[in-house]
């Protein structure tokens, strides 16, 4: 995909969960865009529908309307299998409860979205390199109930960078972290933003977190406010 001003661009975006017989709007026309080199921070309360917005943009969900752009591409019709292979080649996922496999080690879990696409020659260097950059090159042959929580979370950040993405999302990385280790992997988002200019996409609750981006925004209700 050729580079465009924006990485995406949401237009009036729409999602209705149904909890038994209660209908939940999650999102109710959201519409924004994000820039390629964007440090967005999107903030809000628990349930006010920030981290439904993520899974949309993501392309781990489908919306109920609306539109979605991702590098100049409308993707909300585009066929399951063409959706999968554009996550898998274009978007790095860092979830809160860290999501490795607990039977391969740090190395083998951040190569893992590399081999998947066939680049099986280049995954271990490239694995290497990037668990070296989150410090953790004296960690790579351990598994991950060997890792603390924040050595689990740089092990998903370095996975997340393996295919070299268009933009990453971190669906609240530092919830299930102390304090130390939660500043720690903030600063590794913060060093991926300003010296390699990475697009990242950041839910957070934490309102001392919402300072580490250049773009913050709030969703309250479904809502952008």
């Amino acid at each position: 995909m050729s580079k465009n001003r924006d990485v995406i661009q949401v237009k009036s975006l729409e999602k209705t969960y149904a909890l038994g017989e209660i209908k939940v709007k999650a999102l109710r026309g959201v519409s924004l865009s994000i820039a390629y080199g964007d440090f967005l921070v999107v903030t809000g309360r628990n349930g006010s529908g920030k981290s439904t917005l993520l899974h949309q943009l993501g392309l781990l969900d489908h919306p109920d309307a609306g539109e979605i752009f991702f590098a100049g591409q409308e993707v909300t019709l585009m066929p399951e299998r063409r959706r999968t292979e554009l996550r898998l080649r274009n978007i790095g996922y860092i979830f809160q409860e860290f999501a490795l496999i607990p039977e391969l080690t740090a190395l083998e879990n951040v190569m893992l979205p590399a081999m998947m696409i066939g680049a099986r020659g280049s995954a271990r260097k490239r694995a290497q390199e990037l668990l070296a950059r989150v410090d953790l090159e004296n960690n790579l042959d351990h598994l991950p109930s060997q890792l603390s929580g924040g050595e689990q979370q740089k092990v998903a950040i370095a996975r997340a960078l393996i295919n070299d993405p268009m933009i990453i999302f971190a669906d609240e990385p530092t919830a299930n972290l102390d304090s130390i280790a939660a500043t720690d992997v903030i600063s590794v988002f913060q060093s991926l933003n300003r010296e390699a200019d990475h697009t990242i996409v950041m839910v957070t609750h934490e309102p001392e977190e919402t300072a580490c981006g250049n773009r913050v925004i709030t969703i309250a209700d479904g809502l952008i406010r």
